[in-house]
């Protein structure tokens, strides 16, 4: 047993010696802080389903897609886009409008994002006019009837797509 004593004894005697309180509080609070900060990593996030997202149903080609409660014009699902991007050879423009629509099958309102996509002619085909919560053009965030083009680099309105952003808050 003697062996051991020795060696924890002269162990601890060097530790002693060459280590402060200061410096293993400094590696204590590094420790506490670094440890507390893990599940602030994007990695810990990276794997969950984002919350939030709706059960589609319906035809994104029809007017009557829950989505489109708000829309007004050229739907780029009939225009070789889809419902959330653009066709091949336009742009979506930075700027919007939203509108809240219920989706059926949840029963939830979701906030949906109206992107214009441009810089090709008009598409032609699968035109709406669905103005439900349209707003006067004094409040021309809210309203449909912009074009909203004038962000992109052409200002040459094709057709518009409908962007789930989350659900919108029950008051």
């Amino acid at each position: 047993m003697s062996f051991f004593d020795r060696f924890f004894e002269k162990s601890v005697r060097t530790v002693a010696q060459n280590s402060s309180r200061r410096g293993a509080m400094k590696k204590l609070g590094g420790l506490l802080v670094g440890g507390a900060s893990i599940p602030l990593l994007p990695v810990a996030r990276a794997s969950e389903k984002p919350a939030g997202a709706p059960v589609e149903a319906g035809d994104p080609s029809s007017c009557d897609y829950w989505r489109y409660c708000a829309i007004d014009g050229f739907l780029c699902d009939c225009c070789g886009g889809s419902a959330n991007s653009c066709p091949p050879g336009t742009e979506m423009s930075p700027i919007t409008w939203i509108g809240t629509c219920r989706n059926p099958v949840d029963g939830r309102n979701y906030v949906i994002s109206y992107n214009d996509c441009c810089g090709k002619t008009q598409c032609g085909t699968c035109l709406c006019q669905r103005d439900e919560g349209d707003r006067p053009l004094y409040r021309s965030d809210k309203s449909n009837d912009v074009n909203w083009c004038l962000g992109a680099s052409s200002s040459v309105y094709h057709c518009s797509t409908a962007i789930v952003v989350g659900m919108a808050f029950e008051e």
